[in-house]
C-alpha cells in the first residue's frame, strides 16, 4: 500500500487537473457542454438506452440527465424512441448528426492531447490511460464500500 505522502500528493494532483478538464472544456464547440458532450460519447460508447440507464453511466439525479437530453434532443443529435417493452419510457439513440458531432468533438479532443503531449513517447501516454483506466474502474467498483470504509475510518480517528 502507498504512503500517505503518495496520497496527499495525488490529491494535490488531482486539485490541479481542474486546469487540464478546463482547457479541455475550452475547445468545445460553444454549442455543446461537457454535459451534453459526455451524453454523446455515452451513447455512441454503449448504444441505445433508456434515461435511466443514462442517468445510472452519468451518476446524477434523473433531473440533470433530463436537461441534458433535452439540450441534445433539441439540437437534433439524439432522438427519443418509444421503448416496446415499456410504452412510458424512451429509448435514446444518437442520429447522424450527433455521430458528426461525436466525431468532431473526438478530432478536437485528439488534436489537444496530441499537441500537449507532444513531448511523451508512446509509452509514457499508454501507461497514463492505463492508469487512468484503473484509476476510474477503482472508482466504479463498490461506490458504496468505498464511502462506508472512509466513514469507518473517519470514526476511528474521532474515537483515537
Amino acid at each position: 500500500m502507498a504512503e500517505q505522502t503518495q496520497y496527499e500528493e495525488l490529491a494535490r494532483q488531482f486539485s490541479a487537473f481542474g486546469a487540464v478538464k478546463r482547457e479541455m472544456g475550452r475547445i468545445m464547440p460553444p454549442e455543446c457542454s461537457s454535459g451534453s458532450a459526455v451524453v454523446l460519447m455515452l451513447l455512441d460508447r454503449h448504444g441505445d438506452m433508456r434515461m435511466s440507464r443514462l442517468a445510472e453511466l452519468l451518476a446524477v439525479d434523473m433531473s440533470v440527465t433530463s436537461r441534458h437530453v433535452a439540450h441534445v434532443a433539441g439540437r437534433g443529435w439524439i432522438e427519443r424512441l418509444p421503448d416496446p417493452a415499456d410504452k412510458r419510457s424512451r429509448i435514446l439513440r444518437l442520429t447522424p448528426s450527433g455521430h458528426t458531432q461525436i466525431g468532431e468533438l473526438s478530432r478536437r479532443s485528439t488534436e489537444l492531447l496530441a499537441h500537449r503531449l507532444a513531448h511523451w513517447s508512446d509509452e509514457e501516454v499508454g501507461q497514463l490511460a492505463r492508469l487512468m483506466g484503473r484509476l476510474r474502474e477503482s472508482f466504479g467498483a463498490h461506490p458504496s464500500d468505498v464511502t462506508s470504509s472512509a466513514a469507518s475510518g473517519v470514526a476511528k480517528d474521532v474515537k483515537a
